[in-house]
């Protein structure tokens, strides 16, 4: 399949978690009230320099602004990967400077293996 077919096929944030699913990423990092990012399922804290983003997805909504959202997959230190979902405009999931700033923190290492 080539690239263009791949990039038809994949327009939705469902069709590509689902796509992820399939590859073994499953679990969401997410920020809690108290403002600490954790994997699902893990009680450990991270911080910024422990996880290095592979991949950023964008997705907008046909007509509606409130559909927009960005879908990152992420990797901690140990090798463990995951996804951090955030729509975003004046809907955001996680309101507040703290989770924009902690992702601005978070280092970027583009990765080939999620161009599908």
């Amino acid at each position: 399949m080539d690239n263009s077919e791949n990039m038809d096929r994949m327009t939705t944030l469902s069709q590509v978690m689902n796509t992820l699913s399939e590859r073994g990423i499953q679990r969401e990092f997410r920020m809690n009230e108290a403002c600490e990012m954790k994997l699902e399922n893990s009680d450990k804290v991270y911080q910024p320099s422990e996880l290095t983003i592979l991949k950023t997805y964008r997705f907008e909504g046909d007509s509606n602004p409130d559909d927009n959202a960005v879908l990152y997959i992420v990797k901690d230190n140990a090798g463990n990967r995951g996804m951090i979902i955030d729509s975003y405009g004046a809907d955001s999931n996680y309101p507040g400077e703290k989770f924009d700033k902690f992702l601005r923190d978070i280092p970027i290492q583009e990765s080939e293996e999620f161009n599908f």
